[in-house]
């Protein structure tokens, strides 16, 4: 639609308010005007005003128990704070210590390994490993289980980085 279709309607649409309008007596254009006050005020009402003052209500119905909620998942996040803290500077011992050595080593995916306790140590043996998949599990369970190598011996292997690996770990509590 063009700017001159426009003005055409526009001036169509005058004319025919302009008649309908001026056609109406003071009483009608009287009764029309505040019945058309009326109707904006209850559209603004069911529209605008009603829809607010209820939403309103409900957050300040809600408030209170939001309130407690907040209050109580900061407290459990303390607790969990202060928890972690206790259990970060134990690091297992025994089968413990030999099933962690276990899932650890699964979950890098470093299938055949042999896990054996010797007293308080645990000791890992390894054949035809990656090396990069070897030094991050060794890593990893130093961080996550608190363990100290004791003693390590890796031998390079014919194909590119594999390796056999023999390690001695041990809580790094133990002295």
């Amino acid at each position: 639609m063009d700017d001159q279709e426009r003005i055409v309607k526009t001036t169509a649409l005058s004319g025919a308010w302009a008649g309908f309008w001026e056609s109406r007596t003071a009483r009608e254009k009287v009764a029309l005007t505040w019945g058309g006050a009326v109707l904006a005020v209850a559209i603004g009402w069911s529209v605008l005003w009603a829809p607010a003052a209820d939403g309103r209500t409900q957050l300040r119905e809600r408030m209170p128990r939001l309130q407690r909620e907040l209050a109580q998942m900061a407290a459990q996040a303390k607790e969990a704070r202060s928890l972690a803290g206790q259990t970060a500077g134990v690091a297992p011992t025994g089968a413990a210590l030999k099933n962690a050595m276990t899932a650890s080593l699964d979950e890098h995916g470093l299938q055949g390994a042999q896990v054996q306790l010797i007293g308080t140590t645990a000791q890992v043996q390894l054949e035809n490993a990656a090396f990069a998949a070897v030094s991050a599990w060794l890593n990893d369970v130093r961080k996550q289980f608190k363990v100290e190598v004791i003693e390590a011996h890796v031998m390079a292997q014919k194909p590119d980085g594999q390796v056999d690996l023999s390690v001695l770990l041990q809580p790094a509590n133990v002295q």
